[in-house]
Order: structure tokens, then sequence, then C-alpha cells
């Protein structure tokens, strides 16, 4: 119901309604039990729950953006390099709002590569950052590509939320597959609690910085990467990873950026912890 003023029913002003009605998934190509010990780190509470073979999903609550402090395509960003980097997986985190929607894909050190439409589906992005996303993600190079390509051409037919599901339905023959009910352009508190009755779903919650490092340094110890948290290698990522924490994090409090502050945190939070568990390792 609209007052006269033009304000929503819930008081909001109409120049709010992007933030009310944004919302985001992040997908991980990862296993649940991969993922959880990683999830938070994000400091976010999220819902995890599995998305077709090899596939995780991460449902966020919104609040960062809801309460209008950062853009949502932003504070995905963040969180999508928080998760990827120094995780065997990539990250793709999908959001959108009122006026545009997109992807941000993170894997490793590498720089994010990502792609935006306008509401009414108007392509804004490069044609090489759509190619560069089916590399890092092991698309085939040609069936893929040519099933990406009309994303990024004028089609007056399908907007925002339609190119992101056409993406999603690439995706598919990856083995990705959403459940019932996360659908892209729905807000934030509505996909929350579709993932929140799937069968697997689980609640993410942060206990501190000991409890989640603590695990996922567990996981990540009786995996495969075990032997790569001691040694000159581990102690080269430990030291890029506070390089690179550092001064993330500081720039993310001089431009209040949420999102960028947890990847920066994060990342020191890493290095530190490699260095130190190298040592410890050494020493035993």
């Amino acid at each position: 119901m609209s007052t006269a003023s033009g304000a929503s029913g819930d008081g909001r002003p109409p120049g709010e309604r992007p933030a009310r009605t944004a919302g985001a998934l992040l997908l991980c190509r990862a296993r649940p039990e991969a993922v959880g010990p990683a999830a938070p780190l994000l400091r976010e509470r999220m819902v995890l729950a599995g998305a077709g073979a090899g596939w995780s999903l991460l449902v966020p609550g919104g609040k960062p953006w809801q309460d209008g402090a950062e853009p949502v395509d932003r504070v995905l960003t963040g969180w999508a390099t928080a998760l990827a980097v120094g995780a065997p997986w990539p990250v793709l985190a999908l959001w959108w709002d009122t006026d545009r929607s997109g992807f941000v894909l993170a894997s490793g050190f590498r720089r994010p590569v990502g792609y935006e439409w306008l509401a009414d589906g108007t392509p804004v992005g490069e044609d090489e950052a759509m190619r560069t996303f089916a590399a890092r993600l092991g698309l085939d190079p040609v069936l893929d590509v040519q099933a990406l390509e009309p994303l990024t051409r004028p089609d007056p037919e399908a907007d925002a939320p339609a190119r992101v599901r056409g993406l999603l339905a690439v995706l598919t023959r990856a083995g990705l597959l959403l459940p019932a009910g996360l659908t892209p352009g729905e807000p934030a508190d509505r996909l929350r609690g579709a993932a929140r009755i799937l069968p697997d779903a689980e609640q993410v919650d942060w206990a501190g910085w000991r409890a989640a490092v603590g695990a996922e340094l567990d996981i990540v110890e009786r995996g495969a990467l075990g032997p790569w948290l001691r040694g000159p290698r581990a102690r080269a990522l430990a030291v890029a990873q506070l390089a690179l924490g550092l001064p993330l994090t500081a720039w993310g409090l001089r431009h209040r950026g949420g999102g960028w502050i947890v990847a920066g945190s994060v990342l020191t939070a890493r290095g530190a912890l490699g260095l130190a568990y190298d040592r410890l390792r050494a020493h035993s």
C-alpha cells in the first residue's frame, strides 16, 4: 500500500527501494562439507545447502546492503574474494537490485571477473569477461561459450533477472542445480526463508576467529592441501596473503567498504595463521 507522498507501506522513501529489494546468492564449486568451515569467516549469518553435483550455495540475510551502508554488488565482491582466496574452489556471487543484476567470479588470487545487466536486461559488461568466466570455471570452450554469448547481446524480451537465470541454465551442464524457491530477482528475506526449509540446510553463524579458522584448518590439513601448509611454498603464500590483506583492510576502512574489510581481514588472518602454523609444525 502506498501513501500519498509516494513512500512504500513500510515507511521507506522511494529512494531506498533498491537496497530493500536487493538479493544475492553465493555459489561455491565445492561440497557443503568443504564450504562450511570457511563460510563463518565472512561474519554474516547465512544458510548453507547443496546446489547440485559438486556445488554449494550460501544464502545471506542481506543486512549489509539493507542497512544502506554499501551496495549489494560491492558486498558480494568482497565476500566472494574472501572465500576464494586460499581455497581450491572458485566462488560465484550472483546479485541484483531494482537497477541492475550481475555476477562476480572469484578464484584464488586472480582478479575477480564480473558482468552486469541493467534492469531492462541491457548488457553493460565486456565480452571478454564472459569468456574469462567460462575458462576459470572450466566450462566447454565451444558449446558453453556459445551458450553464454546471447547474454552479452541486446534482447528486448529478457530483463536483468532473466539474464541471471540464463547464466544459471548454462551452468546446469556443469552440475549446478538451484533448489526450488531460490530464484534470481527475489529479495534477500524471501531467499533466506526458502533456503531454511531445504532438507540439507545448515545455519552458518560467526563463532569467533579461533573457532572459524580452527575448523577450516582442520578440514584443509586432512585434505589434499595438507602438504601446502608447511615449507617454503606455504610461507610464500602466507606472506602474499598478509601483503594483500593489510592494505585491502585499510582501503576498506577508508572507503567504508564492509565487503572489502571482511576480505582483507580474512586474508590477514589466513596469512598470520599460515606463518604461525608453519613455525609450530616445524618444531613439533
